[in-house]
């Protein structure tokens, strides 16, 4: 017996798609006007039906109905046939009254059973002034929205402020520096707009960013001064401020597009096709400007301090925990939360002195939002140590200003640990402690006993080899001065040879690199181009090689006039080298091709920029 109730069980499942379930879905507008003709329907998905009953449409004014209408859809995907059916009942209706009306339910018989429907409501807003001027069989035989076209814009196409505006508001008059204002941009229209377009300019001292308002926009009826409103939200922009005190955002113009009736064009004409009861009438409309009271951030800022205004989280993860000597090692470092996000600074990580460390690299995974940008940006910190032992990587701190609280937070991660392997060939590393007790150990000496000889001593001291030995010592040091005063008179600006070499040097660094551009040492590729790169500005720039960092060289491109491109690119290829010797790609030949040429172009251009600034 229980094993025919699973199998009626399991019949029942595979056969439940073939009869769907029999629904009654209620549809009619959210918002209308006294005397406005709208449409209920109600929707069944089944043309077995055996009866239909309605409710009593209360507050309404019934013109006709039910219309029915029927539909059938069938599909194939895949080679499976499906098929679909619906069944339409449409009343035609008028509010006649003001306030929330609620539409009756309505209930079907399909074989015998009961299908029942949901109810709605709409709010019955108060007939327009001007509507409420026409007679009442008017007001019930034509859309009034079209009445009102017919009477704001006149045969001239004339179109009035109060037919059409926009305004702007903004969720805080007074906020922070950083911290984020939205401004809503909102359209009031009592015409058939059909187009409109206008963007925000450029706001000095702001960084602005527009929200996303791709899906479609629907009108909602509001009322003003006695009138109902079409609105909808236009435009929405989020904006930090960069500075202080009395900020103005400017106004905006849009440039719209109405439909009007033409009351001028002959009917005889327009049956022939010589004209069109409706004409598009350009109009400008503009929003008014907003004045924002920007508030400095408390002082003294702490010395951490990232720039970040709002709230936020941090967390770390470090992979992996164990590599070798020169092996690559990624610290992840998460920023969640939401705030100035894209205008922060990246956090600082303490890695220990004898790491090579690169630039971090950004993902930007945030969504602009009322409140800024919301969501997180993932900082991955490439390391390479370069000795075996075990290290410790300090807690990384995130300092930002809580507007909210008016105060500064510093959240922060874990400590890490990594414990790096000696690499193949390298002695053996020690750490501090090891090193002191090894140092201790060879300065304990076993004290010699016995009686104290002459012969103990050494016979150097004294003798004519000893002083010998000075004035041969004496002699090398004049010669060597002497050497240097002249290499210093011939030479007296070694560092414009340099300069003047760089583009030769930098020329064969990259020849070399090309040899290595089909190899599979891709390491070796990488760091003869980096030493194009940076061998090249370090000659230009007259920088020794401790003081040759990222920093030092895009300060000094900048102050000899480079363009601004042109320093960018320079320092986006050399980070997109650095971030290729550890990270490679699939096609690494393709990768190492691309970064290739875009070195070459690099110093070509940089090249031509210091000769046209004479440098």
């Amino acid at each position: 017996m229980k094993r025919l109730y699973t199998i009626f069980t399991l019949l029942f499942l595979a056969l439940s798609p073939v009869f769907p379930q029999v629904t009654l879905k209620v549809q009619a507008p959210n918002q209308a006007e006294v005397g406005q003709r709208i449409r209920i329907s109600y929707v069944a998905n089944t043309q077995d039906i055996e009866d239909f009953q309605v409710g009593d449409f209360e507050g309404f004014n019934v013109l006709y109905g039910p219309s029915t209408s029927r539909s059938s859809n069938f599909s194939m995907v895949n080679g499976r046939t499906t098929q679909s059916s619906s069944t339409t009942f449409t009343y035609t209706v008028v509010p006649t009254s003001e306030g929330t009306v609620k539409v009756p339910a309505a209930t079907i018989k399909v074989n015998g059973k009961a299908i029942k429907s949901g109810t709605s409501s709409i709010e019955v807003l108060p007939a327009s002034q001007q509507q409420s001027q026409q007679p009442q069989n008017q007001q019930q035989g034509s859309n009034p929205r079209q009445q009102r076209q017919q009477q704001n814009a006149s045969s001239s196409g004339q179109i009035s402020g109060s037919d059409l505006y926009m305004t702007v508001t903004a969720n805080r008059k007074k906020i922070y520096e950083q911290e984020a204002v939205m401004l809503t941009y909102k359209l009031y229209t009592l015409v058939n707009i059909q187009q409109i377009s206008g963007e925000m300019p450029q706001i000095d001292g702001c960084h602005v960013q527009e929200l996303d308002r791709s899906a479609q926009m629907t009108l909602k009826y509001e009322r003003v001064n006695g009138r109902n409103y079409g609105t909808a939200v236009w435009k929405q922009y989020v904006v930090f401020p960069q500075k202080t005190g009395k900020i103005k955002i400017p106004s905006i113009t849009f440039d719209t597009q109405v439909e009007v009736q033409n009351h001028s064009m002959d009917p005889f004409d327009i049956f022939f096709g010589g004209g069109s009861l409706s004409q598009m009438v350009r109009k400008q409309i503009v929003a008014p400007a907003v004045e924002i009271d920007v508030m400095p951030l408390p002082t003294p800022k702490p010395e951490n301090f990232s720039g970040a205004v709002g709230k936020f989280s941090v967390s770390a993860t470090l992979t992996p925990d164990q590599v070798n000597a020169n092996d690559a090692a990624t610290l992840r470092l998460v920023v969640s939360g939401q705030g100035n996000m894209k205008l922060m600074k990246a956090p600082t990580v303490r890695f220990p002195q004898d790491f090579e460390v690169y630039d971090p690299k950004e993902n930007n995974k945030t969504t602009n939002t009322a409140t800024g940008a919301k969501g997180n940006i993932i900082y991955d910190y490439v390391v390479v140590p370069r000795h075996g032992g075990k290290f410790s990587i300090p807690p990384v701190e995130f300092c930002y200003f809580d507007p909210e609280q008016e105060r500064y937070n510093t959240v922060r991660t874990d400590s890490f640990h990594l414990a790096v392997a000696k690499a193949k060939g390298q002695p053996v590393a020690y750490s501090r402690e090891q090193e002191d007790l090894n140092v201790l150990s060879n300065d304990i000496r076993f004290i010699k006993l016995g009686e104290y000889t002459s012969e103990d001593e050494d016979d150097f001291f004294g003798t004519s080899s000893y002083w010998l030995t000075y004035l041969l010592l004496f002699l090398a040091f004049v010669a060597a001065f002497l050497w240097l005063r002249h290499q210093q008179k011939l030479n007296p600006n070694s560092w414009s040879v340099k300069g003047k070499k760089a583009g030769k040097v930098a020329s064969r660094r990259l020849k070399k690199a090309s040899k290595l551009l089909h190899t599979k040492d891709d390491a070796a590729f990488y760091d003869e181009v980096m030493r194009a790169l940076l061998g090249y500005a370090g000659d230009k720039l007259s920088l020794p090689t401790n003081e040759l960092n990222k920093e030092n060289v895009i300060s000094g491109l900048t102050s000899r006039g480079v363009e601004q491109e042109v320093v960018d690119s320079f320092i986006a290829v050399l980070s997109d080298c650095e971030f290729a010797r550890y990270a490679p790609t699939a096609d690494t030949n393709l990768a190492k091709e691309k970064i290739y040429q875009q070195a070459s172009d690099v110093i070509t251009r940089m090249n031509a920029s210091l000769k046209s600034h004479k440098i």
